[in-house]
């Protein structure tokens, strides 16, 4: 019998996924079935078992595939130079953020995710690990911040990355759920609240032993 190629496994993984997210798109985790993945999958029982035994174990997958794919994009932004601007790298996010929310895209399963991990101890583990990977990102981005002078010398980069990690799920809430959120009104609001990098202030904690953007008297 021929040997099933690693190309051809996870293809056939994908293509299971694929049909799991849509489900729980489209009816939610608690009301989706192994059936119903089936179904979606244009695959038997038996082939979709021979991956995932159960759907939790398509949560966890889904969930890591997308804090995969989060933390690619924000290594890509965080790391850009010149160091983006919070409103900036907000922007840059929220861009790829839209692209993934339409009617069957994966971002909508975020809140579905979020309130699982709240009653499911099995399906908490990864979101946890997905939460602390991205706060990890904050993080890094905050000390670029406190190097360019843009947070003072002795700033708190943990509780900069604790405040900052709520823009982007504060975007999706709004985006999903209320509907009538306007991207460039969010990240004027963004620029407003976090006002660096432009020239009028470019002076640093360093030199001015103020904040950037205010004047000594």
């Amino acid at each position: 019998m021929p040997r099933v190629s690693d190309e051809h496994l996870e293809r056939r993984r994908r293509q299971i996924l694929d049909a799991a997210r849509i489900c729980f798109v489209r009816k939610g985790f608690h009301q989706t079935s192994m059936q119903d993945v089936f179904t979606e999958s244009g695959l038997s029982a038996g082939a979709v078992y021979r991956y995932f035994k159960s759907k939790d174990e398509l949560v966890i997958a889904l969930a890591s595939t997308a804090a995969g794919d989060i933390r690619a994009q924000m290594t890509a932004v965080i790391h850009s130079d010149p160091l983006p601007t919070p409103a900036e790298l907000i922007a840059r996010m929220t861009d790829w953020i839209e692209t993934q929310s339409g009617p069957e895209g994966r971002i909508r399963l975020a809140p579905q995710a979020w309130s699982l991990a709240l009653i499911d101890d099995e399906a908490a583990a990864p979101v946890r690990r997905t939460m602390a990977s991205i706060r990890e990102m904050w993080r890094e981005y905050a000390e670029r911040m406190r190097t360019a002078g843009w947070l003072p010398p002795d700033a708190d980069v943990e509780a900069v990355a604790a405040a900052l990690f709520g823009l982007l799920p504060g975007y999706v809430l709004q985006h999903l759920l209320l509907g009538d959120l306007v991207r460039d009104q969010y990240l004027r609001g963004v620029d407003t609240l976090f006002p660096y990098g432009g020239p009028e202030t470019r002076r640093t904690w360093s030199t001015t032993g103020s904040a950037p953007g205010t004047d000594q008297a």
